[in-house]
């Protein structure tokens, strides 16, 4: 597996997720030129303050999506599928993410589709190693997806920042057609899932890691890396998410 990774294109990154400084973020989407014009399924993006929202929610209108972006826990109950965006810290994002945890629990078991983006996904598990490595004491995800983040190890530059290629471990609607394919990473920490089966794919960096997670029921899953600066890999995999969540 391949690390395409240069130099910094999108600046510093803050902590486990993502940080993109204004003006500086990768606009490979851009590339798309297909558009879809007729939505498919509706779509809630959780804004609880952290979260990537201006290229999500493009990203998801290509796809085909009818995108909502809500502060509103109760909206997301009306949608047929729910994105968890994410760029920062662990601490600071299920601190921000507490108004809603409930609502994504709730949801969740219902079999509503739950997907994580970076730090959405890594708030999809149990905990993270993060809050302790800075002094925060420890710090509890949503525990969908049962497991702790890590960071990488002392030999590897942080943030792994650039673009690897995805190997897929098992099946799942969200990977479909995306084996081999390159996408995006901006992060510090990478999940440690504690069943195995819950990584769907995985790319290395020193250490091979899940690139994909997802819950047992399928329904709950989460990328590492950002789909909507993917280019057209990440484009598929936005239409893979929006085509489970209609049906």
């Amino acid at each position: 597996m391949s690390n395409l990774s240069g130099a910094d294109p999108v600046g510093r990154i803050a902590a486990g997720g993502s940080h993109f400084p204004a003006g500086s973020e990768p606009r490979v989407m851009s590339r798309v030129s297909e558009d879809v014009s007729v939505a498919t399924a509706s779509v809630a993006v959780v804004d609880y303050g952290l979260g990537n929202l201006r290229s999500a929610t493009r990203g998801l209108e290509r796809a085909g999506a009818a995108v909502e972006v809500t502060d509103d826990p109760e909206a997301l109950t009306a949608a047929d599928g729910i994105v968890l965006p994410g760029v920062g810290a662990f601490r600071e994002g299920v601190e921000n993410a507490r108004p809603y945890r409930e609502t994504l629990l709730s949801t969740a078991e219902n079999r509503t589709p739950v997907f994580g983006i970076c730090l959405g996904m890594q708030m999809l598990l149990t905990t993270s190693e993060e809050a302790d490595h800075a002094g925060q004491g420890r710090a509890e995800g949503l525990d969908l997806v049962p497991g702790r983040n890590v960071r990488f190890p002392d030999d590897r530059t942080v943030p792994h920042m650039g673009w690897n290629d995805l190997s897929v471990r098992r099946e799942h609607p969200i990977v479909e057609g995306v084996d081999g394919e390159h996408v995006y990473f901006v992060h510090s920490y990478y999940a440690v899932p504690d069943d195995e089966n819950a990584t769907v794919a995985t790319t290395e960096y020193g250490v091979e890691f899940p690139a994909v997670v997802a819950n047992e029921t399928g329904n709950v899953f989460g990328t590492q890396f950002h789909p909507e600066k993917s280019g057209e890999a990440g484009l598929r995999i936005l239409r893979n998410f929006v085509e489970y969540c209609a049906d």
